[in-house]
């Protein structure tokens, strides 16, 4: 658990950090960091220095053991899977309370630029999986017998350093399927492929739907359309799940 709690910490000291001095270089070169174009330089160079330093330290030990398996089906059920949860998981999330969004104005300016997917659909995913299923997650594996209680609490801690109440709702329940993919495989390529699927279809959405405001019956039109989605959505996730229950091997 202490180890766990190390990466994290680390995780977020050297976004601080390495984000920090990024910002300053920056806004000396340009004399502003606060548009988009500095806050996609410094998150990148955040982004980069954890995997860096992850590698480096060898906190994160990345193989292609299992990729060399040729596991195509199971990448396929992945990308499915991150498909079919979107609809429930927006839906779940427009039944709780509405939660804090502090991170609205810079979440903005990133989705919005071309180079935001860079950070949202690339870095993101790869960065993430590293720190918290290669590093957090297989220390808590070794920690308790029970698996499920080490992914929960690296999904806990997955949508902790997201920061922003309203993320993490969406960001525990995919860390939960993100860390049981990890113990099933021992290879983060599948977390890696699914955190990709998802943050791309929530940037593509962002830019054509761009009212942060928008809801399910605002995309749908009524309560029986969006149940129908629903329907629809959970006939690609528990198919997806039931394959990946087959396949996913380490």
């Amino acid at each position: 658990m202490k180890r766990a709690l190390f990466y994290t910490i680390m995780f977020v000291a050297i976004q601080f950090l390495a984000g920090g001095v990024a910002a300053l270089i920056f806004k000396l070169l340009n004399g502003d960091s606060t548009g988009a174009t500095g806050l996609i330089v410094t998150t990148a160079t955040a982004s980069i220095m954890a995997v860096v330093i992850f590698l480096a330290a060898k906190w994160t030990v990345v193989s292609r053991h299992w990729i060399q398996t040729r596991p195509w089906f199971v990448l396929f059920w992945c990308v499915m899977a991150a498909l079919g949860i979107l609809v429930p998981s927006t839906w779940l999330q427009e039944q709780m309370p509405t939660l804090p969004n502090f991170a609205e104005d810079a979440f903005d300016m990133i989705m919005k630029d071309r180079m935001g997917y860079f950070i949202i659909g690339l870095l993101a995913p790869l960065s993430e999986e590293m720190v918290f299923r290669g590093a957090v997650l297989k220390s808590l594996l070794q920690w308790k017998r029970n698996p499920w209680i080490g992914i929960a609490i690296s999904a806990l801690l997955f949508a902790l350093i997201h920061m922003n109440p309203v993320q993490m709702p969406h960001a525990f329940l995919v860390g939960l399927l993100l860390g049981w993919m990890y113990y099933r495989t021992d290879s983060i390529v599948p977390g890696v492929v699914y955190h990709w699927v998802n943050n791309t279809v929530a940037y593509v959405m962002y830019n054509l739907y761009p009212d942060p405001d928008m809801t399910l019956v605002d995309l749908f039109g009524s309560q029986r359309t969006i149940l129908m989605a629903l329907v629809f959505s959970l006939c690609i996730f528990l198919p997806a799940l039931y394959q990946l229950n087959l396949r996913l091997k380490k």
